[in-house]
């Protein structure tokens, strides 16, 4: 179909949009095989390494710099900012952070590396098809997807060459020399690709071609960095928790000041790019504009991340309160009898952090049969035993979360997983089956048998009660270990449940050995004899299925049988 100045716009919007759909295919690729590769070490170190702001900042732009997803990032930080691992000033180094991370495809591109791209799928491809180990799969795969994105990059470049004698498309672009107009271009496009990344590639793609001057550039690159925290505002406020919302408002906060602190400053940015940018000086006019420009547009890009985390980091405690002003405390919902803290759909097609945020849930799980245990120990022996009506209503809230987790898994099952997820899932459905295990052996077993001891004004000596009370702190101790362990991937919490067998069975066995002796010398000591050992019983099994969980996070070689 050929139309006005010979644009022949079939082949020509075939190749855009193909090439887009295959930049944004490689850009998936690539990051899920490198969050597979160090999802999990990536989730750690982001953890452990924001001891203040500017650690944070640092781990945040080296986390997205991988996952090339400030998005992603940003759910991650929520998910932390929930269990206490960072607090809220924390969370805003990282999330500032984010934006310097999300420039390196754009230095990437501007490097103009894209003419290997079909080295890059080949090399990809032989690793990811011949490859025995599941880690030389999974760079291949990454480096499969970074050839697919170049691949588009190329094929978007070639599609649009034939617009440089197209009138009408160079008058459109004349009119982003406005450089609000051209920000507002950014935010919609990168709204709509849901990617800053994709968007200033794009734009260093159409500055290679001598479309885009340098100052439109940089503009398009300000609206992409608006645009992707827009995605992820409207996905923090549907349906999830204030300290996401909170987050997502930081993130639009940051970058919308950053927009308006540098819209009237985008020439004196310019100049400082050129100025820090190597010069073709074999060139010049448009032919050293078409090869000077990319690499300019793209230190731009890193130099406005920069400069904004330095300006704005001093300020992050003001933004927090900001951020708690428009998204206050509210009191939960209670049309649902418990709500899953840490589950986020918007995780599941990334195994490793989704299996992350699942371990956070299990903790929030365990921590409701912590305090079964607690209170169970605490009111054995004393009148407060006829008030525990309210373990079972906590135990229902228990029951709901393993059906809200196991769901989740399931989801993640329907991902591309390893062998090592797939195991890891596996070990987790356990655990969560073990957690639900105790629960109910206190709010049916124990409890069951603390009301026959009711009925039959069964009562228990106080050195005996003494016994129970240290049976149960213990009990309380492992459980919350054992929980630690899996939550935290923590071998040593793990170790320290294994620890406390002798401890507890020696417990156990003086209650026992106390009743049988009494037992001997009246009749009327069997129904205590029977009321005593059912609890006994009820703990030995508690600490076991505690051990079983404890197991499960110890590696094959040292863990013991369950």
């Amino acid at each position: 179909m050929l139309l006005s100045n010979d644009v022949e716009w079939l082949p020509m919007l075939m190749g855009l949009l193909g090439g887009l759909a295959l930049f944004l295919y490689g850009i998936g690729k690539m990051c899920d095989s490198l969050q597979e590769i160090s999802g999990r070490r990536l989730k750690s170190w982001l953890a452990s390494v924001t001891r203040n702001r500017w650690l944070g900042a640092f781990s945040g732009a080296t986390v997205t710099a991988v996952i090339q997803s400030s998005s992603v990032t940003t759910i991650l930080v929520v998910g932390f900012v929930s269990a206490g691992l960072m607090n809220m000033t924390q969370s805003i180094g990282v999330i500032m952070g984010a934006n310097i991370g999300t420039t390196v495809t754009a230095q990437i591109v501007a490097f103009k590396i894209t003419k290997l791209s079909l080295v890059f799928v080949a090399v990809g491809f032989s690793c990811h098809f011949f490859g025995k180990e599941e880690k030389i799969k999974a760079y291949g795969s990454a480096i499969l997807g970074l050839g697919l994105l170049f691949l588009g990059m190329n094929i978007m470049s070639d599609a649009m060459a034939p617009l440089r004698n197209y009138p009408p498309f160079l008058e459109l672009i004349k009119s982003l020399s406005n450089p609000l107009l051209a920000i507002v271009v950014g935010t919609a496009f990168t709204t709509l690709v849901q990617s800053s990344s994709a968007t200033t590639a794009i734009v260093v793609v159409m500055a290679g071609q001598g479309f885009i001057g340098l100052e439109a550039g940089i503009a398009l690159a300000l609206g992409a960095n608006i645009g992707t925290c827009i995605t992820t505002a409207v996905l923090a406020s549907i349906g999830k928790t204030v300290e996401a919302k909170r987050a997502a408002s930081i993130h639009v906060i940051f970058n919308l000041l950053g927009a308006c602190l540098w819209l009237p400053l985008i020439s004196e940015l310019a100049r400082l790019s050129v100025f820090i940018s190597p010069i073709s000086n074999d060139l010049s006019g448009i032919e050293q504009a078409v090869r000077d420009t990319p690499r300019q547009i793209a230190n731009a890009n890193t130099l406005f991340n920069v400069i904004n985390t330095f300006l704005f980091l001093p300020f992050a405690q003001s933004l927090g309160r900001l951020a708690c002003w428009f998204f206050p405390e509210r009191p939960a919902p209670t049309k649902d009898i418990v709500v899953a803290k840490f589950l986020d759909s918007a995780l599941v097609d990334s195994p490793a952090l989704a299996l992350a945020r699942v371990r956070l849930e299990v903790t929030h799980m365990g921590g409701l049969v912590i305090t079964m245990i607690s209170r169970f120990g605490k009111a054995l022996g004393t009148q407060a035993l006829n008030k525990l009506h309210e373990l079972n209503k906590i135990d229902d809230q228990v029951d709901v979360l393993q059906e809200k987790l196991l769901n989740y898994l399931g989801s993640i099952k329907r991902s591309s997983l390893t062998n090592a997820q797939m195991q890891e899932v596996v070990q987790l459905m356990a655990t969560i089956d073990h957690i639900e295990h105790v629960g109910d052996d206190i709010s049916v077993g124990l409890l069951r048998v603390a009301r026959k001891s009711v009925e039959f004004e069964i009562e228990i000596s106080e050195e005996t009660q003494q016994d129970f009370q240290q049976l149960f702190e213990k009990l309380e101790t492992a459980f919350a270990y054992a929980i630690r362990s899996v939550g935290f991937e923590d071998q040593k919490a793990a170790q320290e449940v294994l620890s406390l067998d002798d401890e507890i069975e020696s417990l156990i066995s003086r209650v026992l050995d106390r009743q049988a002796k009494k037992l001997k010398g009246s009749s009327n000591r069997a129904m205590v004899f029977r009321i005593e050992m059912a609890f006994c019983e009820q703990a030995r099994h508690i600490y076991s299925l505690s051990r079983r969980i404890a197991i499960l996070v110890l590696p094959k070689h040292i863990a013991p049988d369950a």
